[in-house]
């Protein structure tokens, strides 16, 4: 009767043994889907992310050209200005710089010898 008492012991072992080996198994197996189930939410928040601040990135390109666009104009605008208040100096100091040019070259002085 012991004998079969210690088989008996030795089968419930085995069988408290693969019992646990499917404990450990099955929680091996949960860690392992709640990590790919973790990674999975985290690359879709990556490309959320990504997406938002790439719609970002367009719109403040989009209104930097517009706001250019007008930055343009305003430069031409004032270049315009600026050409025609350069062009007013030029004329009212054109007889002046000719008549001092004109006196320069037609005024000669030669350097008397000792």
């Amino acid at each position: 009767m012991q004998i079969s008492s210690g088989q008996d012991g030795i089968q419930r072992l085995l069988a408290a043994e693969q019992e646990a080996q499917a404990i450990v198994t099955a929680a091996r197996k949960a860690k392992a889907d709640r990590l790919k189930q973790a990674k999975q939410e985290a690359e879709r928040e990556i490309k959320a992310y990504k997406a938002q601040r790439e719609e970002q990135y367009q719109k403040r390109i989009s209104d930097d050209s517009t706001s250019s666009g007008a930055n343009v104009k305003r430069l031409e605008a004032e270049s315009a200005s600026t050409v025609k208040a350069i062009e007013k100096s030029i004329a009212s100091k054109k007889k002046q710089v000719v008549d001092t040019l004109l006196a320069y070259v037609t005024h000669v002085s030669f350097p008397t010898r000792k």
